[in-house]
């Protein structure tokens, strides 16, 4: 049995565990209903580091990865789902963590922040530019803990998103009345 924790990248046969991670931190954030992952769509739009028995990578070309941390007892404690940006004024590539989830029996332990280490190592590895990542106003907790670590509001940056019906519209190509202005969008 290990005496500390280990992290590792998610196999094809964790894919159980990392959409019960999902939901769990669906079930924290008070969403579990938003959640559209199954299995099947996890296996194939996630990218899992996996070798043959000769050692040849088998990774897939999917979207993000997830790390995986285990106690030493070897339970899955929590997860990183990452994946990979851009930054145009600095010119170099970064990390984006979508999610972040300790289970509450491994809280405390600091097992969130040997992720976010192993996050800013990748990040510094490929000479990423930044780590970076959204956090719930309301868990005030997180809040101060990433402060801690040196992490940054972004007060003067509002995040949005664009799904559902109004992607599908947005796709279709449809005009549209934006502040006044007649918007088409024309595809090729």
């Amino acid at each position: 049995m290990a005496t500390e924790p280990t992290i590792r990248l998610a196999r094809r046969a964790d894919v159980t565990t990392v959409l019960n991670l999902i939901k769990e931190l669906a079930a924290f954030e008070n969403c579990e209903d938003q959640v559209e992952a199954t299995e099947g769509t996890l296996l194939t739009t996630l990218s899992f580091e996996e070798t043959d028995s000769i050692g040849t990578s088998l990774g897939n070309s999917g979207y993000a990865k997830t790390l995986l941390i285990q106690s030493p007892d070897g339970d899955v404690a929590g997860m990183a789902l990452y994946f990979f940006n851009y930054s145009t004024w600095r010119a170099r590539p970064g990390i984006y963590l979508e999610d972040l989830y300790v289970r509450p029996a491994y809280r405390r332990r600091g097992y969130a922040g040997l992720l976010l280490k192993e996050l800013a190592r990748r990040a510094v590895e490929m000479d990423g530019g930044r780590l970076e990542w959204a956090c719930l106003t309301w868990n005030e907790n997180a809040l101060k803990f990433y402060e801690g670590i040196g992490a940054t509001k972004m007060v003067e940056w509002v995040g949005l998103r664009v799904d559902g019906e109004a992607l599908v519209k947005l796709a279709s190509g449809k005009e549209e009345r934006v502040l006044g202005q007649d918007v088409r969008i024309h595809s090729e």
